[in-house]
């Protein structure tokens, strides 16, 4: 009996589980609280472990990782698109995010394709390009569907140079044009005198300085220098500092020997003004990476994410080419100054292939800097990335972080593990404004749609 009154007379410890609500209101009355993140699993999730003609899904999950981390992506040459991507087509552009028509098409994704026309030389005006546009004479499709991939906006026309990357252990070709920086550029939705300008400098100047460059170098091994940027700060989406650093390092040898003193020094001062230049080489990097893991019977692993500031989508392997898509989100964050929450688009770009390639906001852990630019604390970022795990299938093997004891980083996106645990990727992104013509407004932190991988699921689920 002594015992029983004993066990009474101690100080209560309660356990909430799940809704925070319950857990400040005992914290607030100065109660010792034990935390347990949990949640249900989303409405429509059953226990999915082969597909109904039998197929082992861990077994087809454990291929993807395979593939993806053995993926060596090279930077081996440059071209115009037109003629270095396979399909491309003197009427394509190409832009970021899932399938999408003019009419629908938001803000900074419509002025980017009007400075595209402009630049092409196809309209005078910024209204006959968008008249153009509107006529049906021009194709759009998704950078993905030509193995590219494009921040923000995304916009690839014909004359602009792209990097060509190929996946050496397995073959996979993938394409990215060259980084214009922040503000007021074409990736952002801004189409004036001056975006146009410095896209043709960098077509005119830039691009065959780099050329010449990378062949006197020869390739440039880019999963081990993403590497490299993780253990620098880096997370290789929203900060690029030591991977364009790195890139600097590796190229400018063969630019100077390849260059005149004038050109030289002009790229690399467009460069070292550019901290994101080596975004376009990490996001083309990923794509490589997971090519060879799409479309393997069974497997349940996200190979795409992608947004077009309108619809996010995601395509997975199992399920083929098929895009699974929801509105996109809305991201929160910091603002230049003269701008605020109500001047931010939808969430935008193809950048997100680095969270599906176990980089990016997936990273978050290695790169606390990241915060200064997008918000939060580094413990956040060091959340960020714990909780990725649990929606993984596993871990990378040549991308670590050193905070974590040199652990992998989170890699293959389980749209089981989505479904199973309500969580959904952590994403940091830059923030176009909703105004085609503007620019860059800021940067910002979401996380992905639950509908898109809810879609997936459902139509996993009848495989």
């Amino acid at each position: 009996m002594e015992k029983i009154l004993e066990l009474f007379s101690q100080p209560l410890k309660p356990v909430n589980v799940g809704l925070e609500s319950f857990l400040d209101s005992m914290t607030s009355q100065g109660a010792e609280v034990v935390a347990v993140d949990w949640r249900p699993p989303v409405p429509g999730y059953v226990e999915l472990t082969h597909t109904r003609g039998g197929v082992d899904i861990e077994a087809a999950n454990d291929e993807a990782l395979r593939r993806i981390n053995a993926g060596r992506p090279m930077l081996v040459d440059m071209g115009i698109a037109r003629d270095a991507i396979p399909g491309y087509h003197a009427r394509l552009i190409c832009h970021a995010g899932p399938p999408i028509t003019w009419e629908r098409m938001c803000g900074p994704q419509r002025g980017a394709v009007m400075g595209a026309i402009l630049y092409e030389g196809w309209a005078d005006t910024p209204e006959a390009a968008a008249a153009l546009a509107a006529s049906g004479d021009i194709e759009f499709a998704p950078c993905h569907h030509y193995h590219a991939t494009g921040p923000m906006a995304g916009i690839i026309s014909p004359s602009m140079p792209v990097f060509v990357l190929r996946n050496d252990e397995f073959g996979a070709a993938a394409y990215a044009t060259l980084n214009e920086g922040l503000g007021k550029v074409l990736r952002y939705g801004a189409y004036g005198a001056d975006v146009i300008a410095r896209l043709k400098w960098m077509e005119q100047t830039l691009y065959p300085a780099l050329a010449r460059a990378l062949s006197r170098r020869g390739p440039v091994d880019l999963r081990s220098m993403i590497a490299q940027a993780l253990h620098m700060g880096d997370e290789c989406h929203n900060r690029n500092k030591a991977g364009t650093s790195l890139f600097l390092r590796a190229i400018g040898p063969a630019l100077a020997e390849t260059s005149d003193g004038a050109t030289t020094a002009a790229v690399l001062r467009f460069m070292d003004g550019n901290d994101h230049f080596f975004l376009n080489l990490s996001m083309p990097a990923m794509k490589a990476m997971l090519l060879p893991a799409e479309n393997i019977e069974g497997c349940t692993i996200v190979t795409t994410m992608a947004r077009n500031g309108t619809d996010f989508g995601i395509r997975v392997s199992g399920a083929g080419q098929r895009w699974f898509t929801c509105e996109s989100g809305m991201p929160v964050g910091l603002f230049f100054p003269g701008f605020t929450q109500a001047d931010a688009n939808r969430d935008i770009g193809d950048s997100t292939i680095t969270e599906t390639g176990g980089i990016g906001g997936f990273a978050l852990a290695g790169a606390p800097a990241i915060v200064q630019f997008v918000g939060g604390t580094p413990t956040d970022a060091l959340n960020a990335t714990l909780e990725m795990y649990e929606i993984c299938a596993g871990e990378h093997a040549s991308f670590t972080i050193p905070a974590l004891n040199f652990r992998g980083t989170p890699l293959g996106i389980d749209v089981r593990k989505v479904m199973a645990s309500g969580l959904t990727p952590r994403l940091n992104t830059g923030i176009a404004h909703k105004e085609a013509g503007v620019g860059m407004v800021g940067a910002g932190l979401l996380t992905a749609p639950l509908d898109c991988f809810k879609a997936a699921f459902a139509a996993l689920t009848a495989l």
